[in-house]
């Protein structure tokens, strides 16, 4: 007799790719609000009160909770609990994370107790940029555990087929959200009267819609679970073999392969991330330009990236030749630095801005298309939650 053949969900296109919209639509809006202050930065000082000290103190909260073992924690609940359950709480915390900070930069909020007995204590720190900041640890912890998230999303429902291409799509919509708040900020808060609330509060309500994007994702998944237990490639009930335990994180902290990709990406990734706070300020300062043409000319940084990512995934899929794209890339990325720090002062132009921060978008290209495909090939499914995690974790503390 011949056995009936059950089609999985991924098997059709259709389904396989709307998971990826679903997914990458909520980190295109976590990057947007992760940016969304940057390109008003000079507005941020002059109206709330910070100096770039206060201003840097409240960009690195995003990592404070996570450095501390929360990332950790996220990996457990990840591969305990699955991507469904995690996906909703990382993007609910988002929420309440975006909230929190919208409240704290209020003017209401300076009428409050709470603002006056934040002002009490640690003086050098505004109370309205305590609260941001606090707003800012919850958004953080939500936004580095859903970016886990997506990775086992994708690892999940792309195994065996265009995995490094997928991956390398939302890699790249993500980085639509730095290029589209670095215009999209200035115009809202210049419409609004020169207004930090209101370029903030659009992108929380995107991200209120991200919400609703994993939850339903959720229906999708549950019923892709029930295929595979149909299937046979799955079964309701781990056994022990298959069931995540606490001791498994052991397995990736012996792993030569897991410590040379967590190094890389917190040496990459911490040299990175913080420049693009201070950019649009960097290139508004040196070119003497504005803030509005500052945050345009640094929102060139992720056009290259977005066009090559996908092609590099494709390339990757196929070819191979992972470790010479992730060599290529940071030595792109040296080179671009020491420009930056030496040559343009010297030439402020803005021709060789962009030229610069076009190149720099090759590299931010290159290195993560190769190094993420790269994880779900040296760590065991049951633990690749885990895995991610721990890796976001060493990245966050170098941010």
């Amino acid at each position: 007799m011949s056995e009936k053949v059950i089609r999985l969900m991924n098997d059709k296109p259709l389904a396989r790719w709307s998971v990826l919209i679903l997914v990458a639509l909520m980190m295109f809006f976590a990057y947007m609000f992760v940016d969304v202050m940057s390109p008003l930065k000079s507005l941020v000082e002059a109206s709330l009160g910070w100096d770039s000290a206060v201003f840097g103190k409240y960009a690195a909260s995003e990592y404070i909770v996570n450095v501390c073992g929360f990332l950790i924690i996220a990996g457990v609940i990840l591969d305990k609990l699955g991507v469904r359950f995690s996906g909703v709480l990382s993007a609910s915390m988002m929420v309440v994370g975006a909230a929190v900070k919208f409240i704290g930069i209020s003017d209401w909020f300076s009428t409050t107790e709470l603002y006056r007995w934040l002002g009490s204590w640690w003086p050098e720190m505004p109370a309205n940029a305590k609260m941001a900041s606090l707003g800012f640890m919850i958004f953080g912890c939500g936004c580095e555990m859903e970016g886990t998230n997506v990775s086992k999303i994708l690892a999940k429902w792309f195994k065996g087929k265009e995995m490094a291409l997928a991956m390398g799509l939302e890699m790249a919509v993500a980085r639509v959200g730095v290029f589209a708040v670095m215009w999209i900020a200035p115009v809202i808060s210049n419409a609004c009267g020169g207004s930090i609330l209101a370029p903030l509060g659009f992108c929380g309500a995107l991200l209120c819609i991200g919400l609703v994007n994993f939850i339903i994702f959720g229906f999708l998944d549950r019923k892709f679970d029930s295929q595979l237990v149909q299937a046979g490639l799955a079964t309701e009930e781990k056994s022990p073999e298959d069931e995540f335990h606490i001791s498994d994180l052991g397995a990736i902290f012996k792993s030569k392969m897991f410590w040379i990709v967590a190094l890389l990406c917190v040496l990459y990734y911490s040299a990175i991330f913080p420049f693009q706070r201070y950019a649009p300020n960097f290139l508004e300062e040196t070119l003497k330009v504005d803030a509005t043409t500052a945050a345009r000319l640094f929102s060139c940084f992720p056009l290259l990236a977005i066009g090559l990512t996908p092609l590099l995934g494709i390339f990757l899929d196929r070819k191979g030749k992972g470790a010479t794209m992730l060599m290529v890339g940071s030595l792109i990325m040296i080179a671009c630095h020491l420009s930056f720090a030496f040559l343009l002062p010297i030439l402020p132009y803005k021709w060789f801005a962009v030229t610069l921060i076009v190149i720099l978008g090759v590299s931010f290209a290159l290195v993560p298309a190769a190094l993420w495909p790269s994880v779900p090939k040296i760590i065991d499914e049951k633990i690749l939650g885990s895995a991610f995690c721990l890796i976001f974790w060493v990245q966050n503390i170098g941010l």
